[in-house]
């Protein structure tokens, strides 16, 4: 069960391309969503409820947008290098000084030299919370997926381009990444976590572990 600030709207997972954001509270942390730019993103902001320090997962785009929501941001975590993930990079960690966070193989492509780079199984910090680090590989070499462990209950998973609600991320009819996607995804996520997780993707609305886990071996059927 999720609780719900008083007066808003219950949190559903769904937000509207350049809507209002939405709010959920998990034990001992805030989760904001909202969509950004033209290709529907999702950007989240985790805030500690005992310290205040925030993290943004993926500067995507409209920082003016974005900046209203992070007055005491302390980390950006860029989850993989596409670039409609990181467009707002840049301007929000000239505005906040945040630090800037992503996986070694995809930093490349970034316009901020990350000021830390990841690797699996790495853990990041705010206030009194961290997120465990997965590298899934297909989508690109660098992805990454973020757990958050609260205090009580499920776990939630921000998972970038990698999962959503119906299948794996795109890779571009690619059998070898295909592969390597839908295996990652089974080792480093659905085998190990349960089905009461939450998945937060980098596009579109929210999903669970459970509800996505009978589809695993339909989606290996038809390759995408």
């Amino acid at each position: 069960m999720t609780e719900q600030d008083p007066g808003k709207a219950p949190y559903t997972g769904h937000v509207e391309p350049g809507g209002a954001a939405a709010t959920r509270t998990v034990p001992g942390v805030t989760i904001t969503k909202v969509s950004v730019g033209p290709m529907d993103n999702d950007c989240y902001v985790l805030e500690c409820a005992a310290t205040g320090e925030q993290l943004l997962i993926d500067a995507a785009n409209d920082a003016e947008r974005l900046l209203p929501l992070v007055p005491r941001l302390t980390t950006i975590v860029t989850t993989h290098q596409h670039a409609d993930h990181w467009q707002a990079l840049a301007a929000v960690a000239a505005a906040t000084g945040a630090r800037t966070l992503a996986h070694t193989l995809d930093a490349g492509p970034l316009p901020v030299k990350p000021d830390l780079l990841l690797e699996d199984g790495d853990s990041v910090t705010f206030g009194q919370h961290e997120l465990a680090v997965r590298n899934i590989r297909g989508h690109t070499p660098g992805s990454v997926s973020l757990l958050l462990r609260p205090e009580t209950g499920d776990p939630h998973l921000f998972t970038g381009d990698c999962l959503f609600p119906g299948g794996p991320g795109n890779t571009q009819q690619d059998a070898k990444r295909f592969i390597r996607l839908m295996d990652d995804l089974e080792e480093r996520i659905f085998a190990v976590l349960p089905d009461g997780t939450w998945v937060y993707p980098g596009h579109g609305d929210d999903t669970t572990l459970g509800a996505e886990r009978p589809h695993l071996a339909e989606w290996r059927a038809r390759g995408w």
